[in-house]
């Protein structure tokens, strides 16, 4: 094979090395408190049972992970990137109105936020519970320990993580096959686990375990949480990385060790404490607690990293408040910082690791968010099958179908646990869609508000010749949504004033339902009246406009204007009741309202100089 075959080759196993500490670290820490749950649901440890469960979490990780992520879902992409959201874009592209795809992408990102402040909890409680079994006088540590660990993660998130991030491949490789070399130390003291690879004995327990095996499903379940993420971190890193160190590295690994923790219970040890740490020598328990603690910090910036992405997808998107995204490091365009959603993550987690206090405990909570987000997935997939692969409807229902089935076995299992905690992620994804609801309904209605009496250009612009308005030296730039008519802010500001500057560009902003848009597909601007500019930039979900670089842009495409030069006019609206009575309703607006003073201005956001801006202060009812 010659060097130049083989450098596609060398530079996927990199990035699936970097894939690791990313997209792998939630599923991978999965074994520290998997399968003691399920044995907790059993109440019993016999031959049968064991190797029910065991081949249970086998089969659970090739059908959802390997089937339906690996194989079904990561061929599906907008331009590269996936993930729900960017799925949701991709089929909302098809057709205009098609609230059913909304309602359930958007209902499926914000369980994910329910995920990610759990994730943190449970994962760090799990690893440092190993102290129980290593120096059983520190086990009043844990809680503690577990607080500081948490409040120093989520502290570091202004520094970004591009120096560490270095590490987080190699540190999760040497996780992963320390965990191989633990199961099979565990699978050689009794090697008839390994018949639990046979899915007859899933299938056996499922039937004849009575209405227990149907609850044993939500403990299981935790298995594959994470997966979600093989899908939503494709973007990074390539759909083709991802499944290299899937199926090399990651999925033999869990395998082993899920094995090994069933053989040594098998072979007759304790299942007090937690199981994974019985399978480790005990001179070697603290540098494994070490290791763990490591990788489960790692999972957990992972999810907060995925949880910031998400956000910033959604403000594109139009489905969130503008918030303050901070790009931490130039070396990626996914380092960035949410403060809001770093700060509101961290009172969640410690409060549920406080609240909860022990890994078993969380478990009651974990599960339904990410069954519930897998659900949507396989929803919006059925769609992508018939629309995008122009697949057979029997074929999508066949497919699609069966993975429905799953699924939904999963997430109804998950529901028995409500009241266990299973509540919580609920909770928190139903605040979440509130705010995008809210939120997108009052620009909705601020739109059709602002646009109710369009004036055409031609006809502003003779108004301005017959009323005396001064045109003053300069060029003015207005943001508008209204890409035919004249720009509102523009309006106000000319009958407030009596003056306009002599070059004017009307700039509308929109978000394509890709990921990307090319330089060359940019602009569109077109002089539609005497020094009279109208631009339309787009962009897509995964970019973050940039003012003084469109300018420059325009500048360079003809538009004689100097960037330096410009004055940018901004509307800062106060939204009040309209006083027809066709307004939306009083909540949704005062809480619309409370959205937009709260919200990052919009100079911020667009990255315009301060000394270049004026402010337009106006009312809008809505």
């Amino acid at each position: 094979m010659t060097e130049t075959a083989t450098y596609p080759l060398k530079k996927s196993a990199l990035l699936g090395v970097g894939a690791l500490g990313v997209v792998f670290g939630d599923i991978g820490t999965s074994p520290l408190y998997t399968f003691k749950t399920v044995l907790d649901m059993t109440g019993g440890n016999t031959p049968q049972t064991i190797l029910g469960v065991i081949s249970l979490l086998v089969w659970t990780l090739i059908i959802i992970t390997s089937v339906k992520y690996a194989g079904f879902a990561m061929r599906i992409d907008n331009d590269g990137e996936g993930g729900i959201l960017a799925l949701m874009a991709l089929l909302g592209v098809k057709r205009h109105k098609r609230p059913v795809i909304v309602a359930a992408g958007l209902f499926g990102a914000a369980l994910i936020y329910g995920d990610g402040a759990i994730t943190p909890a449970i994962s760090v409680l799990s690893a440092l519970e190993g102290l129980n079994i290593a120096t059983p006088s520190l086990q009043h540590y844990v809680l503690p320990l577990t607080v500081v660990i948490l409040l120093a993660l989520f502290a570091l998130q202004p520094m970004g993580t591009a120096r560490i991030g270095r590490t987080f491949g190699p540190i999760m490789a040497l996780w992963f096959l320390t965990m191989a070399v633990l199961g099979v130390w565990g699978i050689a003291k009794h090697p008839a686990i390994l018949w639990a690879l046979n899915p007859y004995y899933a299938l056996h327990y499922l039937l004849h375990g009575g209405s227990g095996s149907f609850l044993v499903l939500g403990g299981v379940f935790l298995c594959v949480t994470g997966a979600e993420a093989l899908y939503a971190d494709m973007g990074h890193f390539g759909a083709g990385p991802i499944k290299l160190a899937w199926s090399t590295l990651v999925f033999p690994s869990l395998v082993l060790n899920y094995a090994g923790q069933g053989a040594i219970v098998l072979a007759g040890a304790p299942t007090a404490g937690n199981i994974f740490y019985h399978l480790c020598p005990a001179s070697l328990t603290l540098p494994l607690i070490v290791l763990s603690t490591v990788a489960t910090i790692i999972a957990s910036q992972s999810i907060i990293t995925g949880a910031f992405s998400m956000t910033r997808q959604a403000i594109q998107l139009g489905w969130m408040p503008r918030l303050k995204v901070s790009q931490t490091s130039e070396e990626g365009y996914g380092q960035i910082y949410v403060g809001a959603v770093n700060w509101l993550l961290m009172l969640v987690t410690i409060g549920l690791a406080l609240g909860f206090r022990k890994s078993d405990n969380l478990a009651g909570a974990y599960g339904i968010a990410v069954s519930a987000t897998m659900l949507m997935t396989t929803a919006l997939l059925l769609i992508a099958m018939r629309e995008i692969w122009k697949w057979p409807l029997a074929a999508c229902v066949a497919v699609a179908g069966a993975f429905f089935i799953v699924d939904a076995s999963f997430f109804a299992s998950n529901m028995m646990k409500l009241l266990d905690g299973g509540y919580v992620p609920l909770l928190l994804a139903a605040l979440v869609y509130l705010v995008m609801y809210i939120w997108h309904r009052g620009l909705m209605a601020m739109a059709a508000r602002i646009n109710e009496y369009p004036v055409p250009v031609d006809v502003f612009l003779d108004e301005l010749a017959h009323t005396g308005v001064v045109r003053v030296p300069g060029t003015a730039v207005f943001l508008t949504r209204a890409k035919a008519t004249t720009p509102p802010v523009m309006q106000w500001y000319v009958k407030h004033s009596r003056s306009l500057h002599k070059r004017v560009l009307a700039v509308t902003l929109e978000i394509a339902s890709s990921p990307w848009v090319t330089p060359r597909d940019r602009l569109s601007m077109a002089e539609i009246g005497p020094n009279f500019w109208s631009i339309t930039a787009t962009f897509g979900f995964m970019e973050r406009p940039d003012m003084p670089a469109l300018m420059a842009q325009i500048a360079m495409n003809g538009c004689p204007i100097h960037p330096n030069e410009l004055t940018y006019f901004v509307g800062m609206e106060k939204i009040v009741a309209r006083e027809d009575g066709r307004g939306i309703p009083r909540l949704i607006r005062v809480l619309f309202a409370m959205l937009l003073r709260n919200g990052a201005r919009v100079t911020d956001y667009l990255r315009i100089p301060a000394y270049q801006v004026v402010d337009i202060g106006r009312q809008i009812s809505i």
